[in-house]
């Protein structure tokens, strides 16, 4: 699989419910996934991310990987930090992004069962980040203005250069 990559219009898009019990190739899309998140090397992956337009995501913060069906955010800490993140559809970018410190996060797993987990620091990061992705929204949507002009100038160029 191949990771997609600002401007790529696909990564602006809102991906589709799956219906995991329906849904006979997910599990080899979840596998595809997997490998292509480790081989970048990444810590996580939205199948928008690899041209998929369904509400999917995997990651693996060392201690295995996690495949989550439709998650989504049911809470958050008013309480919120700013960090650097990457991110593979924007390769070579850093960015300052505020999120909350911890979240509740709502999904299906690969069976359909319901999965709810709360997630501190970059575990609530990440969540907020590949679900990002399934909404449409990249690390340079987030960062402030003045920032984000900067930071897509650096990426244009360096994307012109290597072409």
């Amino acid at each position: 699989m191949k990771i997609l990559t600002h401007p790529s219009p696909v990564l602006k898009l809102n991906a589709h419910v799956v219906e995991p019990t329906q849904d006979s190739e997910l599990r080899s899309l979840v596998r595809r996934m997997a490998q292509t998140m480790y081989d970048a090397p990444g810590i996580g992956l939205a199948a928008p991310q690899v041209g998929v337009q369904k509400r999917v995501i995997v990651y693996d913060l060392d201690d295995g990987l996690v495949a989550l069906c439709n998650p989504r955010i049911v809470s958050r800490s008013d309480e919120t930090e700013i960090v650097d993140e990457a991110c593979l559809s924007v390769p070579g970018i850093v960015v300052d992004v505020e999120r909350s410190l911890e979240v509740t996060c709502e999904a299906l797993d690969l069976d359909g069962g319901p999965v709810e987990i709360t997630a501190q620091g970059l575990h609530a990061r990440l969540l907020l980040h590949e679900i990002d992705h399934l909404d449409g929204v990249l690390i340079l949507d987030r960062a402030a203005p003045e920032e984000r002009k900067i930071a897509t100038r650096r990426y244009m160029e360096a994307r012109e250069e290597s072409a």
